[in-house]
């Protein structure tokens, strides 16, 4: 019994991975019982055990007298892949919801450390505005915001605009025409951040990353 049910996860498995190729596509119908067999090399109770496993999951659904169907791609993607093929506004929109609660937050909770951490990010980021370094200005911003996270001592929210940070840099690459005005004319606002959370001002750190984010800063 425990070998066939090792058997079967890895037929699971192995749907999972045909899927997250391409190979079976998002709504489409799956190959049949005899196919599946012949291609994984099992029985059939193997694979119909794989199938209502998937099933079960949501990734399959099984249409009676019509065949198996690929349900959810994304159940099988990392947050990562998700955010990248999602709407700009969407992610915009999320974003400001996460930004709000962590700056509230890192207000509240900060340290010593974390400020000095998110001081010397602020720093490395004027640092690379006067030296015109484009590069060095992205990576600074975000490690500017990813140490606010941190200094929410919430993992999750951390760990969640970590994901984010992926969607913020392709955003700065498709701005790359201008050059590092755009990190330049928002330096004020991350200078005003930071004091608004050393001086534990939750309302003022509040307004400030609106205004961040509104102007897609």
């Amino acid at each position: 019994m425990a070998a066939k049910e090792k058997l079967s996860e890895k037929v699971v498995r192995q749907i999972r991975e045909e899927i997250t190729a391409g190979n079976f596509k998002v709504n489409e119908k799956i190959p049949s019982e005899p196919e599946l067999m012949e291609r994984y090399s099992v029985g059939r109770s193997t694979i119909r055990e794989a199938i209502k496993s998937l099933a079960d999951s949501g990734i399959l659904r099984v249409q009676q007298g019509a065949g198996t169907f690929v349900n959810a791609f994304s159940a099988l993607e990392s947050i990562d892949q998700r955010l990248k093929r999602a709407d700009f506004e969407h992610i915009n929109a999320v974003r400001k919801l996460l930004e709000n609660e962590i700056v509230t937050l890192a207000a509240e909770h900060q340290s010593e450390q974390h400020l000095k951490e998110i001081e010397d990010y602020l720093l490395q980021r004027k640092q690379a505005i006067l030296n015109e370094q484009r590069q060095a200005c992205i990576d600074a911003d975000i490690a500017f915001h990813l140490a606010i996270a941190h200094a929410s001592l919430n993992p999750v929210l951390a760990d969640l605009y970590q994901s984010f940070t992926v969607i913020i840099r392709d955003f700065f690459s498709k701005r790359e025409a201008q050059g590092i005005a755009h990190f330049a004319m928002s330096h004020y606002l991350h200078e005003a951040l930071y004091n608004a959370i050393k001086n534990k001002n939750v309302e003022q750190a509040r307004q400030i990353t609106k205004e961040i984010l509104d102007h897609n800063y």
